[in-house]
C-alpha cells in the first residue's frame, strides 16, 4: 500500500511526490543507467538514456515480484541539469511511456560525471513491494 503525502496548503508536486508513505517488502535499487542489456550504450542522447534507464530500474522491480507504481523513491544523477531542464516536455513522456502517471518521491543532482564516461544520468530508486 502507497499514500502520497502533501502537507495541507503547500502547492501541489507537479512530476514528483513530496512524500509517500509505504508498507511491505522493501527494494533498494542500485544506480541504473542509460545502458543495454549488455551494458552498451545504444546513444550518447540524454532523453534517450533516461528512456533506457527508466527500463532498466523498472526491470529490475520486475524481476523482483512488483510493477513501476510500486516505486517509492527515485533519486536522479545527471551530468547536465540544463539540458535536463530544456528538454523537460520530451523526458516527462519518456517517463509516462515507461513509469506512467505514478510519481513517487524524487529528487535530481547534477554531478562532475558517472562512473560510466558516456552515462548521463544514473537513478537509484526504492520500491515497497506487497509484502
Amino acid at each position: 500500500m502507497h499514500e502520497t503525502i502533501q502537507p495541507e496548503g503547500w502547492a501541489p508536486a507537479v512530476g514528483y511526490a513530496n512524500g509517500v508513505a509505504a508498507s511491505g517488502r522493501t527494494l533498494f535499487l542500485g544506480g541504473q543507467i542509460g545502458w543495454n542489456t549488455q551494458q552498451l550504450f545504444e546513444s550518447d542522447d540524454l532523453v534517450d538514456q533516461i528512456r533506457q534507464t527508466l527500463e532498466n530500474v523498472v526491470a529490475v522491480v520486475e524481476t523482483a515480484g512488483g510493477e513501476a507504481a510500486q516505486l517509492v523513491s527515485m533519486t536522479w544523477f545527471m551530468t547536465d541539469l540544463e539540458e535536463y531542464s530544456a528538454r523537460l516536455g520530451e523526458i516527462g513522456g519518456a517517463y509516462r511511456d515507461v513509469i506512467g502517471k505514478h510519481f513517487p518521491a524524487m529528487a535530481a543532482i547534477e554531478v562532475r560525471r558517472l562512473v560510466e564516461a558516456r552515462a548521463k544520468v544514473e537513478i537509484q530508486a526504492i520500491a515497497v513491494l506487497s509484502a
